[in-house]
Parts: structure tokens; C-alpha cells; sequence
């Protein structure tokens, strides 16, 4: 494993988070060509990209000192570097990216296709970092591609690994599937479906959550967020489909 790319004395630039910038800065560049091949503004896409990751940024660190005044005023630097996107910030992104393309007048599923490939991509740079940092443990595997993360010599199926071949194969599946002659929606709802699936499917070689969840641990929470996303394709389709009837 290789949890950081650079240690020099003081400074230590951790290798997830080299990959999760470039990552970033991929997804933006493609959506300059996915936002062309859905007829929108390239540039729009790419400020609006930017808005939304800056506001994923602000947001989740404004949750974090509120939530933890006493503690930002006592160590305001240690607190800012503790990792803080949760689900309460995504919300709130969400929320300001919606507004944000309303007021810049894109298209919301339109937008939302132009982006899928784009944050499928990010993914595959993001679980490439938790593959060199061996923050996603796998089960105990026989395969020969199984892997030891220090101190333990037991192989584990490296599902980091998994996760990136997956989200490089969706990406480019999206890519051939994304054309201006699809219909709005059509292809966020084939990327929460093919992401979700996948994600799903991963739980069964992943280490089990080791907290208690919801519903007497009847899924993995991993296993929840697949199926709320399947539910949302499918609740853009039929969104995508109520607005081609409107318009004949």
C-alpha cells in the first residue's frame, strides 16, 4: 500500500487525495465533450462543475465548524483538515448546484447527463486512492490477485481495485451511450443504475459495516445507497418520460 505519494520532513501529500484532484480536474476537462454531445455550452457545463464541487468544499466545512464550534475555536486548522463531506453537505450541494443551474438557465437533466460520465470517472481516480491507501478491505480471498494490507499477511479481495475497473467500464459505456437524441435523463438514470448495481454487488466481497445500521443490519449501508439509487433512475424516467408527453 501506498498512503502517500510525497513525505519529505513536515509534508505529506497523501496519495487519495493526489488521485481525488485529479480526478476532479478529469471529470471537469470531459465535461467540456460530454456537454457539447448534449447540445449544451461547454463553458456553462465547466463553471457550473466548478460551482458544485466548490460549494460540495465550502458547505461541508460550514457543517462542520457549526457543528463543532467549541472545537474550531480551540484548533481551527486541525479541525478544517479532518475530512467532512456527509450527507447533510450533499444535501445542501445539491440544493445550491439546483439553484445555480436555474439561475444559469442549463437544463437540469441535461446537465445531469452531460456529468454522468464525469462523476463516474471521478470514482475510478477515488477508489484507485482507497486501493492505495487500503481503506476498502475486501474478504479473505485464495485468488492469486488477493492482497495483504500491512500488518496482516491474510490476501483480501482488493474491491478498491473492483470499484475502479467498474466505474472505468461504466464511464466509457456512458460515453458511447450519451447522444442528443436520447431523451433528457435517460442517461443519469443508466449511470445511478449501472453505479448502483455495482456498488451492490461489491458489498458481498467487502468487509461487513462494522456499526449497527438501520432495520436490525438487514442491508449494508453501502447496499442502501445502491438501492435509493436505482429508485431515483428510476424516478428521473419517469420524470424524463411525463416531460416527452407534455411536449407532444
Amino acid at each position: 500500500m501506498y498512503p502517500n505519494l510525497i513525505h519529505l520532513g513536515y509534508f505529506t501529500l497523501p496519495t487519495f487525495g493526489a488521485l481525488a484532484a485529479i480526478g476532479l480536474i478529469a471529470g471537469l476537462t470531459l465535461s467540456l465533450r460530454t456537454a457539447a454531445k448534449v447540445g449544451l455550452s461547454p463553458e456553462k457545463v465547466w463553471n457550473a462543475g466548478l460551482f458544485t464541487i466548490l460549494a460540495a468544499f465550502v458547505l461541508s466545512r460550514f457543517l462542520l465548524v457549526v457543528t463543532n464550534l467549541r472545537d474550531f475555536l480551540t484548533y481551527p486548522i486541525l479541525l478544517l483538515m479532518v475530512p467532512s463531506l456527509t450527507a447533510a453537505g450533499l444535501f445542501l450541494t445539491a440544493i445550491a448546484t439546483a439553484l445555480y443551474l436555474r439561475f444559469r438557465r442549463l437544463p437540469i437533466l441535461r446537465t445531469l447527463d452531460a456529468w454522468a460520465p464525469c462523476a463516474t470517472l471521478i470514482w475510478a481516480f477515488l477508489a484507485l486512492g482507497h486501493f492505495a491507501e487500503g481503506s476498502d478491505p475486501g474478504l479473505p480471498s485464495r485468488l492469486p490477485w488477493g492482497i495483504a494490507i500491512p500488518p496482516s499477511a491474510l490476501k483480501l479481495h482488493p474491491v478498491a481495485l473492483y470499484a475502479a475497473i467498474a466505474a472505468i467500464l461504466i464511464t466509457l459505456g456512458l460515453l458511447r451511450y450519451l447522444t442528443p437524441h436520447r431523451h433528457a435523463g435517460d442517461t443519469i438514470a443508466s449511470a445511478l443504475v449501472a453505479t448502483g448495481v455495482a456498488q451492490y454487488l461489491l458489498t458481498f466481497l467487502r468487509q461487513p459495516f462494522p456499526y449497527p445500521v438501520p432495520l436490525g443490519n438487514l442491508l449494508d449501508p453501502i447496499q442502501w445507497i445502491a438501492l435509493g439509487m436505482i429508485a431515483t433512475a428510476g424516478l428521473i424516467s419517469l420524470q424524463s418520460r411525463k416531460l416527452v408527453t407534455h411536449a407532444v
